[in-house]
């Protein structure tokens, strides 16, 4: 997800984008220029003006796909600059001017302000346009023309009901406009939807569009964001693995893939391709959304040496961005690392960010009370259960839609092992399982390749260590089912299964173990004991 238009600009992050390759980074100072030669697709959108900016104003629609907003924005300013009376190249100033439509919160003030006047002087341009760019403009105008203080849901939601509108009426003649409804029906997909409705509904307008237009950025994009699920993303594989070369100047272009790659355990391709999205990103704090991709896959494949790498250079920053969505990613990195690793006493130390929204201070806080709790402080782990219940009243209070859940879940799972190191393992059990259920009520947010650790993989290691070795199988397995190829639990399911006699599957979750981790740090336990049970 990249924010580089909605970012503040922070110290570079020289040592971490050493990580990838020099090339990669040479073509990141490219990438500043927002060259019109960039690579990022072919789309046609026909508008009435003037032809002299047509093609300079169909670069910008692709990048705008590729949510490349600072590119957009210069290229449709280009556009506004050449062509005073074009409409649409206002639309797409208040289409780019909001930004991510998937990360569920609002732009910034500024942006909210300047797309409303974008989009009122798009509506006012197309009065004497075609009907067609009529109802685009109106439809952008209603993402803005709201009382202060209306969410993002509603907005997005009468954006929605705008599109629907203009896909019913041109979609037959006019790809956009049926690419565009796609878009707004993922951006309002309810996160507890556990069927994909929304999502399904979606892929089924882009998918026949997709094989009609194999170079267009949007549809590949947006039938990742549509299959961005456990149990559909293989539906999603074709598109991940052609946006990249679609679109290969759009730093968020190199990342999307990596959504599909992390829900099928592609681990050495989510890698790469964040690679790649990392060097593209020409501000730092944009780059740490692939780089918390990165440091999740190298965690699956044992490879802690690099993913420290990361980790290191990121939390060295002098000023992290922790206002926005993407504090979750800086926060979160060495949260990760220390929990995969089972290094509690450091989960238990971490640093707790300043000034961050209150879902970025709950990753730590999580990440502090599971780590106390393993290790034996159950006062310490109580006392973040109880700061964790205080930020998931603060965002019900804010009516955030999404975040409370997830804090509830982890407010509920240190409140079990916090019960656990006091000894009370038949309550414990009771709130590591309602956890569980209450984390699986929605899918995961855009901004994580993962929760920090599954809830229910928290219960699985309870049952694990009360010796209910066939209840822990059960509960790994489980996991396994929303979280392919996950080292973690496929190493408890194997620990599980030997412990409860289950010969078979003991071999059978080593022998995938031995796959995940082929490349694994030299030395590592998990390996070890996968060897001697299996051989090699």
């Amino acid at each position: 997800m990249s924010m580089s238009r909605l970012s503040i600009a922070i110290a570079p992050l020289a040592g971490a984008l050493a990580i990838v390759t020099s090339a990669g980074a040479a073509a990141a100072q490219d990438h500043q220029h927002h060259a019109p030669g960039a690579q990022v697709g072919t789309v046609a959108f026909a508008t009435s003006c003037d032809a002299a900016v047509q093609q300079r104003f169909e670069q910008a629609v692709a990048m705008l796909h590729s949510f490349w907003f600072d590119a957009a924005e210069e290229a449709f300013t280009a556009v506004a600059e050449a062509d005073p009376s074009c409409g649409m190249a206002q639309w797409g100033l208040a289409m780019t001017r909001w930004g991510n439509p998937f990360t569920w919160q609002l732009p910034p003030q500024p942006n909210l302000e300047a797309g409303a006047t974008a989009a009122r002087r798009a509506v006012e341009l197309t009065a004497d346009a075609t009907e067609r760019e009529q109802h685009f403009a109106r439809a952008a105008l209603a993402l803005y023309d709201h009382p202060a203080g209306t969410d993002a849901n509603a907005r997005l939601r009468a954006h929605a009901a705008a599109m629907r509108t203009v896909g019913a009426r041109f979609g037959d003649a006019d790809p956009e406009a049926t690419i565009f409804l796609a878009r707004s029906i993922v951006a309002t997909a309810p996160a507890s939807d556990m069927e994909y409705r929304h999502q399904l509904e979606a892929a089924a307008l882009l998918e026949p569009l997709f094989a009609e237009q194999p170079d267009h950025p949007g549809l590949a994009h947006y039938l990742i964001h549509a299959f961005d699920a456990p149990p559909i993303a293989e539906r999603g594989l074709a598109a991940a693995r052609a946006y990249a070369d679609i679109a290969p100047s759009a730093p968020h272009a190199l990342h999307m893939p990596s959504h599909i790659f992390t829900r099928l355990g592609l681990w050495d391709e989510s890698i790469e391709i964040n690679r790649r999205s990392a060097a593209a990103e020409p501000v730092p704090d944009a780059a740490v959304h692939p780089f918390d991709y990165m440091v999740y896959a190298f965690l699956q494949q044992g490879r802690n040496r690099e993913a420290r790498e990361i980790v290191d250079k990121a939390v060295q920053l002098e000023d992290r961005y922790y206002g926005g969505v993407l504090g979750y990613n800086f926060a979160a990195m060495p949260a990760r690392f220390a929990l995969e690793r089972d290094a509690w006493a450091e989960a238990a130390r971490l640093e707790l960010p300043t000034g961050g929204a209150p879902f970025v201070a709950a990753v730590t806080r999580f990440a502090r009370g599971i780590g106390a709790a393993r290790s034996g402080d159950a006062a310490a782990a109580r006392a973040e259960a109880a700061a964790l219940a205080s930020l998931r009243d603060e965002l019900q209070q804010q009516g955030d839609p999404y975040w409370p859940v997830v804090v509830d879940a982890q407010h509920l799972a240190v409140s079990a092992w916090a019960e656990y190191a006091d000894g009370r393992t038949d309550e414990a059990l009771r709130l590591a399982a309602r956890a569980a259920e209450v984390e699986e009520t929605v899918e995961k947010h855009p901004v994580t390749p993962g929760p920090l650790l599954p809830a229910r993989e928290l219960y699985a290691d309870m049952l694990l260590d009360a010796g209910r070795y066939a209840d822990a199988k059960q509960q790994y397995e489980k996991t396994l089912e929303h979280e392919p190829r996950r080292a973690r639990s496929t190493f408890g399911a194997a620990r599980a299964s030997e412990q409860s006699g289950d010969d078979i599957a003991a071999r059978a979750h080593y022998r995938t173990l031995l796959e995940i981790m082929e490349r694994a740090d030299a030395g590592r336990p998990e390996v070890a004991r996968a060897r001697a049970v299996v051989g090699g």
